[in-house]
């Protein structure tokens, strides 16, 4: 199973799309706090359909109490268009911990400090950044083959 971690997103419909995607590939979604919205079937209705209730998913106040339940830091991946290497050139491995920031500034200095693993997704210079559940799914798509879940 693969953990999804969203830092402090903002929109509910990519939060609820992305849980769609994690119901759709049996991965486990991870939500850090602050949100930019309240978890509610009011605000995640229209993205995450009724597949909310099959989302196997936690929530942490803060990046420390979510850093305290990963067994293993190296298997951390943190996508942000300042890092170097690309996804693709990454092996997965089952139980890897792909790591996503909020729709309008991504990951934090601090958050990036804290792991050594920084991908990127490969982009046009003529676009600015990705949409983040559509991130999400080139990076979960790419994992799930290498892995063949």
């Amino acid at each position: 199973m693969l953990n999804i971690v969203l830092v402090e997103p903002e929109i509910p419909n990519n939060t609820g799309n992305i849980g769609r995607l994690c119901v759709g590939t049996e991965s486990r979604l991870h939500l850090i706090h602050p949100f930019g919205f309240q978890i509610t079937d009011k605000n995640l209705k229209r993205s995450g359909l009724d597949y909310w209730v099959h989302l196997d998913w936690k929530e942490y106040q803060n990046v420390e109490e979510w850093m305290a339940v990963i067994p293993d830091k190296s298997r951390v991946f943190l996508l942000s268009s300042h890092a170097t290497k690309s996804y693709l050139e990454t092996q997965f491995q089952d139980g890897d911990w792909l790591v996503f920031g909020k729709e309008s500034v991504g990951l934090s200095a601090e958050v990036l400090a804290k792991f050594d693993n920084h991908l990127k997704i490969p982009i046009s210079p003529l676009v600015r950044s990705y949409n983040l559940a559509n991130s999400c799914a080139f990076v979960i798509g790419e994992a799930k083959r290498q892995i063949g879940l």
